[in-house]
């Protein structure tokens, strides 16, 4: 099989890729381990996203953002983080035209809006199929499927996910923060209004996110170790709904189950490098973010969207130079929040007393340092530009 991009994986900074590259002339495959059925309609993962001003106008450059229904969006009207106690907030809002900082959106429905917008392109879907080999060479790629099967290329971006084993066949390495926690993530009905306010509150060996859904609903991102995360995610429903309400101090009212809980391990990855020899990193594989500052998934996005604007510019989709240019821009993009976000989690984690007086003085200098928090709120909203496809 032969095509002139060889994109492996079919999540969300693969798909948004191929939907970048239509109308480029090139031939663009994706290669998915998952069927093709788990593709096309992704089950709910329990993962929010909120996404950015900048991220929704690629997905609507892109045209799958009027695929997902906008019912099921939400406006994050604020954002606000809590230490212990303390009755102190340092809080997140946009200014006074009225904007909300960003939207949460569920995961499964932009992979799957992403999805039709591909499958309206040139871009053939190769799924169930593991990659077994890659082999990078100054004239071409060649990827191995399971069976036997090789696909030529003139470039493979890979795009499998913060374990990414074609970066490990690609001869890259990462960095790889293991916080040695596990986050679960689960839909909760409550009593008390949210007000659109995203909630981050660090207790005493647990962090505690609420996500303000439609209604009276909240997406909890709950943050444990490992053996606690395994015996909340073994509770009964109605245990569970209690467990969450009791750890978050009835500041919503009773909870209630809605749905699913997933859990995650809380692992952040940073590539060696983004690019090689007929080659690039994208989406998670390059920038696997702790989700704190809910920066990772619109890394993806962009990364996509400039990866895109390289290969469309260039005669050769795999030359060197825009494949460098490309790795140059997105580490200047998100090595300082990568850097920042995983400072400030590393701190927030840390319930020796010194680091508590920390957390204390930052949220306290804070919450009277304005000029500090519309800094952080530009960077949140993210304003957009003009996409890859032009």
């Amino acid at each position: 099989m032969d095509t002139d991009v060889a994109i492996i994986g079919a999540g969300p900074a693969g798909l948004a890729l191929a939907c970048a590259l239509d109308g480029s002339g090139l031939r663009v495959t994706l290669l998915e381990r998952a069927p093709d059925a788990a593709v096309a309609d992704p089950a709910f993962d329990g993962r929010e996203i909120a996404l950015t001003h900048r991220s929704q106008a690629i997905l609507r450059g892109l045209g799958a953002w009027d695929r997902i229904p906008a019912e099921q969006t939400a406006p994050l009207r604020e954002a606000k983080v809590v230490n212990g106690a303390s009755p102190l907030a340092l809080r997140f809002a946009p200014g006074g035209d009225g904007e909300p900082l960003g939207r949460l959106v569920p995961n499964h429905l932009i992979r799957r809006a992403l999805f039709e917008t591909a499958s309206g392109t040139q871009a053939r879907l190769v799924g169930g199929r593991a990659v077994t080999a890659l082999a990078l060479a100054p004239e071409g790629a060649r990827v191995t499927l399971d069976g036997g099967e090789v696909v030529s290329a003139r470039v493979v971006v890979a795009a499998d996910s913060r374990f990414s084993e074609a970066r490990r066949r690609a001869g890259i390495g990462a960095e790889m923060l293991d916080f040695g926690r596990t986050m679960i993530v689960a839909r909760m009905a409550h009593d008390a209004p949210h007000g659109g306010i995203a909630t981050e509150w660090f207790g005493h060996g647990q962090t505690i996110a609420m996500l303000p859904l439609n209604g009276a609903m909240s997406s909890v991102v709950l943050t444990l170790p490992p053996a606690e995360a395994d015996a909340a995610m073994a509770l009964p429903p109605e245990d569970f709904a209690a467990e969450v309400t009791g750890r978050y101090q009835s500041r919503l009212g009773p909870m209630r189950a809605v749905g699913t809980r997933h859990a995650y391990p809380l692992v952040a990855t940073y590539a060696h490098r983004f690019a090689g020899r007929r080659f690039a990193l994208l989406g998670d594989a390059a920038v696997g973010m702790h989700p704190v500052t809910a920066h990772g998934f619109n890394f993806g996005l962009s990364g996509a969207e400039m990866l895109a604007g390289e290969i469309r510019r260039a005669s050769d989709p795999g030359a060197a130079a825009g494949l460098l240019r490309y790795a140059s821009a997105h580490r200047r993009a998100t090595l300082p929040l990568f850097l920042a976000t995983n400072a400030v989690a590393r701190l927030y984690s840390d319930d020796r007393a010194p680091a508590r007086l920390a957390r204390a003085a930052l949220i306290g200098a804070g919450a009277v340092l304005a000029p500090v928090r519309r800094v952080i709120v530009a960077g949140l909203m993210d304003a957009p530009r003009a996409t890859a496809r032009g």
